[in-house]
């Protein structure tokens, strides 16, 4: 449904360096940096695999509203290396991995709030890996 989307980030350097630790267990990296002269001056950077970004952060003095997104991982393996990963990046802890039965038997995620107050999880619907 969701082609991309892109959140406002107060310090980008520290936050481009938090999502290239907290993304990699997913196997995603920064992908993209739109030239300063597209943006007006603002820094924005995308991750995703090889040309497709599907998410985005860009410079803001204010950040953004909180937001909560989840990034699909194909283990649960994955979803353990990422919650490590965000917190060994600066991020707080909102949920340690495990099963989520109340989403459905096989949820299995991690949330963690980033840099900028942001609710990420990673998220593995498979049974069994």
């Amino acid at each position: 449904m969701i082609d991309h989307f892109g959140i406002g980030v107060r310090d980008f350097e520290r936050a481009l360096g938090f999502y290239q630790q907290v993304l990699a267990p997913l196997g995603y990296g920064s992908v993209y940096h739109v030239p300063l002269a597209d943006t007006g001056g603002a820094k924005v950077a995308g991750f995703g695999s090889q040309a497709a970004c599907g998410f985005w952060i860009n410079e803001s003095d204010q950040g953004g509203p909180a937001l909560h997104f989840a990034f699909k991982a194909a283990t649960k393996a994955q979803v353990d290396a990422f919650y490590t990963a965000a917190l060994n990046a600066g991020g707080t802890d909102n949920g340690q991995p495990g099963l989520r039965p109340q989403y459905h038997p096989s949820y299995y995620g991690a949330f963690v709030l980033d840099l900028d107050g942001n609710n990420i999880e990673a998220v593995c619907h498979h049974a069994e890996d």
